[in-house]
């Protein structure tokens, strides 16, 4: 159940009260400064001396084999392996819809033509946690983009524990995406070895994936050392906006969806006062009774609120404020308040679209903005592993046309060796 229900709150208090989680982040950045340094200093060395610490690992070989890919390919049910092709086959359906190489060229006055070009990141690295859940959904959403963009290089790291094998699924996605480098180590140490290299994980030029605490702040680290990061993100959060029509079943099953995921995630309700808030407590606690992972979602669900609204666009105000990484739409006009968001990772509009169906096989993208982020950033897309580099091509008749504009701006700045650059040639065209 959720105990901490709030109704009405004065809009003095929205940005307090919906602030994220948070842990002591100034010793985890201390943890995870050493981790890096040490592994910049070591490499391979620091990195196995952390896979035996962290892990228990005392595998010397951190590469997997094309042999472990082909018996884990083996190792999947078939039923599971078809589950999958249909999530890989709706993923590059949607991420096929979003490319784009060039362009038009566009003339801007006579002589002068200006496009633009999109061009794949050479090698990228794509983190895929493996903690309390082996997420291989996640090579999809990662691995299917970046192949469909033309990223040259692929790497993949993903933790194990006490020497056991990656799980099967996650190397069956990595050989459906082309994936073939791939190194079992995780958290922090992964993020580290794939921004500065180790003589055997390669040094990548943007690092892709999700995490925990440790790895959000190894991110924002190498960022801080010009290593691009997807965005900036931590643990994972769902925001649902109910009405009276909203199912309390439903609403219910996507908040537990969500808890499972670990009790630093954050599960946010936002209703109006006619939602059936006892419905929706008795449905928790039935759904929780059969959930394994109970435990874990009752310890997020102590953290989370109910917040109810007398007044449907109070509500529709708060939920953008809040910019949630999932927002679950289930009103009585649901298609309408989704035009009303401007700040959200990924919307899901309508009682029949649950957060889960866009985690594994809708086709959108699972790797999204937390914490507030959604206010500026997106989620994952082909855009996230291509660079754009524009074009510009004048011929002498361009160079005369704007000639004039660029000597009077640039001596207006002071900048005369600029004006030079296009005088010189003005004067070599007046020869002619």
């Amino acid at each position: 159940m959720i105990n901490k229900i709030i109704t009405n709150p004065h809009p003095n208090q929205w940005k307090a009260l919906q602030q994220r989680p948070s842990s002591n982040n100034k010793e985890v950045t201390t943890l995870v400064e050493n981790i890096i340094t040490s592994i910049k200093t070591n490499g391979d060395a620091a990195v196995l001396q952390y896979n035996k610490t962290l892990d228990n690992n005392t595998n010397t070989i951190l590469a997997v084999t094309k042999q472990e890919i082909d018996t884990a390919i083996t190792q999947v049910p078939q039923a599971l392996k078809e589950a999958i092709e249909v999530a890989y086959n709706n993923i590059t359906t949607f991420h096929t819809s979003q490319l784009q190489t060039t362009t038009p060229v566009i003339t801007t006055m006579p002589g002068i033509n200006c496009w633009r070009k999109s061009i794949a990141i050479d090698t990228v690295g794509l983190y895929i946690p493996g903690g309390t859940a082996p997420l291989f959904s996640t090579v999809l959403m990662l691995g299917i983009p970046a192949s469909l963009a033309g990223c040259t290089n692929i790497v993949l790291c993903t933790p194990t524990k006490n020497d056991d094998p990656i799980h099967p699924a996650i190397l069956y996605c990595a050989s459906l995406c082309g994936i073939t480098q791939i190194y079992k180590v995780g958290g922090a140490v992964a993020i580290a070895a794939m921004a500065y290299g180790t003589a055997t994980i390669p040094q990548v030029h943007k690092i892709f994936g999700p995490g925990n605490q440790y790895v959000t702040i190894a991110k924002q680290l190498i960022q801080q050392n010009g290593i691009a990061i997807d965005m900036p993100a931590g643990p994972s959060e769902v925001c649902i906006l109910a009405d009276e029509t909203a199912n309390p079943k439903f609403v219910a099953s996507d908040l537990l969806a969500q808890a499972e995921h670990g009790s630093d995630s954050q599960v946010l309700l936002v209703c109006t006062h006619k939602f059936d808030i006892d419905a929706l407590q008795q449905a928790i606690t039935a759904q929780l009774a059969i959930l394994p992972r109970a435990a874990m979602a009752l310890q997020t669900l102590a953290n989370s609120t109910i917040f109810i609204f007398t007044a449907l666009p109070d509500a529709l105000l708060f939920v953008n404020l809040y910019a949630a990484e999932h927002l679950i739409i289930c009103t009585k006009d649901a298609a309408e308040d989704a035009t009303k968001i401007t700040n959200a990772g990924s919307i899901f509009i309508g009682n029949y679209s649950p957060e889960s169906v866009g985690d594994y096989a809708s086709g959108t993208n699972h790797t999204l903005p937390t914490n507030g982020f959604a206010t500026a950033y997106s989620g994952v897309s082909i855009d996230s592993f291509v660079k754009k580099i524009t074009y510009q091509q004048l011929s002498a008749q361009g160079l005369q046309n704007i000639a004039s504009c660029v000597i009077t701006m640039a001596n207006a700045e002071g900048l005369q060796a600029h004006a030079n650059s296009v005088q010189v040639r003005l004067n070599q065209l007046n020869t002619l």
